[in-house]
C-alpha cells in the first residue's frame, strides 16, 4: 500500500481536497475531531456537491485519539484559531523527514515553523469556496486560486510531489518561490470577508454598495502597508490586485477591485463567507483573532496605525460574545470607528 498523505481537519478545505485525491486513486487519511464526520467519510462516504463537482467518495479517517504511526506528508486544514493545538497533537505522528503544508487562511506557516521547524514547513496559498455542512457533506461552490510553495522561496523534491497533487484537485494550480506574496495577499481580501460577516447581506450585495467602500479601501490598506514594510509585496488572485490598496494609490484603484470583487463573488454557490457561517449557522468562534488580529501588532512594529482592523475584529468578537447582532447596525459602528 502506498504511503498515505494525511489530511488534518476533514472540512471545507481538507475534506474537499482529500475527497478529490482519494477519487484519483491516492491513499489518503483523514484526521478530525468531530467523530459522526469521521464515521460518515469511511463508512457511507463524503458527499461532494454543488456547481463543480458532484460525488461520494468513501474515504479512510480518524479522529487524533484513533491515528496510529508517522507520516512524511501532512496537510494541516483547521482553523486557524485551532493550529497550535493541532500542532501539538499531530507532531508525534510527523516522520523526521517530514513536513507540514498549512491549507489554510492566514499566516498559520509562522506558527506551525516555530513548532515544528521551517525545514519542515510548507505554505499554501487557497481561495476556492466551499463550506462544511454537516457529517459527511461538504458544498464546493466554486474553483479559484490554489498556490503552493516553500516559505524560504526554494523548491525542492517535495515541492514538485505536492505541486503534481495539487494540480489533481485544481489544473490551474501555480508553484511558486514567493508564497508570503501570496498569503498577504490573501489577508487583504480576507480582511474584507471578515467585514462582510457583520451583517446578513451577501459578499457580493456588500460590494456592491458604494456607501460601503470606505471600510474595503481602509482595510485593503492596512493589510497591505504591513506587508511593504515586512518586505512584502503583496499578490492577488484573478482580477484582485492587492497593490491598488497600496499607500498613496489613488482611491479610484481600489474602487475598481472592488467592482470586480462584487462581480467575481456574484458567481458560484457560496454567496456567504465562511466567517458569516461561523456566525449566524454555526454559532462559533471566528478566525479572526488568530487570522487578521494578528496584523495589527505586526503593523505597530513599523508605526503603522491598523484602526480598521482594530475596530472589525472588536465587533467580531462582541457578535461571538453574543454582546452584538449581525446587522446593518454593526456595519454601521464599523464605519463610524473610522
Amino acid at each position: 500500500m502506498a504511503e498515505p498523505i494525511v489530511i488534518w481537519g476533514a472540512g471545507a478545505i481538507g475534506g474537499t481536497i482529500g475527497a478529490h485525491w482519494a477519487r484519483a486513486g491516492h491513499e489518503v487519511l483523514l484526521v478530525d475531531q468531530v467523530a459522526a464526520h469521521v464515521q460518515a467519510c469511511r463508512s457511507t462516504g463524503l458527499v461532494i456537491r454543488g456547481p463543480v463537482e458532484n460525488f461520494t467518495q468513501i474515504i479512510p479517517a480518524v479522529t487524533p485519539a484513533e491515528l496510529k504511526g508517522r507520516f512524511r506528508r501532512i496537510v494541516l486544514a483547521v482553523k486557524a484559531q485551532a493550529t497550535r493545538e493541532a500542532l501539538t497533537m499531530l507532531a508525534p505522528h510527523l516522520a523526521e523527514d517530514g513536513f507540514v503544508l498549512s491549507a489554510q487562511n492566514g499566516l498559520n506557516e509562522i506558527a506551525i515553523a516555530e513548532a515544528l521547524g521551517a525545514h519542515r514547513t510548507m505554505g499554501c496559498f487557497v481561495n476556492f469556496g466551499a463550506d462544511w455542512h454537516g457529517p459527511g457533506e461538504i458544498l464546493y461552490g466554486n474553483r479559484s486560486a490554489l498556490v503552493m510553495g516553500e516559505i524560504d522561496g526554494s523548491i525542492q523534491p517535495r515541492t514538485w510531489e505536492i505541486f503534481a497533487l495539487a494540480q489533481i484537485f485544481e489544473p490551474d494550480a501555480v508553484l511558486t518561490t514567493d508564497i508570503w506574496s501570496y498569503l498577504w495577499g490573501k489577508l487583504g481580501y480576507g480582511a474584507m470577508l471578515f467585514a462582510s460577516a457583520l451583517n446578513h447581506d451577501s459578499m457580493t450585495e456588500n460590494f456592491a454598495d458604494p456607501a460601503r467602500l470606505p471600510v474595503w479601501l481602509a482595510l485593503g490598506r492596512e493589510v497591505v502597508a504591513t506587508a511593504l514594510a515586512r518586505g512584502v509585496t503583496p499578490r492577488g488572485f484573478g482580477g484582485f490586485d492587492p497593490m491598488a490598496f497600496a499607500p498613496g494609490r489613488p482611491d479610484g484603484d481600489g474602487e475598481a477591485i472592488i467592482h470586480w470583487l462584487r462581480d467575481y463573488t456574484a458567481v458560484g454557490a457560496k454567496t456567504h463567507s465562511g466567517v458569516w457561517r461561523d456566525l449566524a449557522v454555526r454559532k462559533r468562534q471566528t478566525e479572526a483573532e488568530a487570522q487578521i488580529a494578528i496584523i495589527a501588532p505586526l503593523a505597530a512594529e513599523h508605526g503603522i496605525a491598523t484602526p480598521a482592523i482594530h475596530a472589525m475584529c472588536r465587533l467580531i468578537g462582541e457578535i461571538e460574545a453574543g454582546q452584538r447582532e449581525q446587522s446593518p447596525e454593526s456595519f454601521a459602528a464599523l464605519m463610524a470607528a473610522l
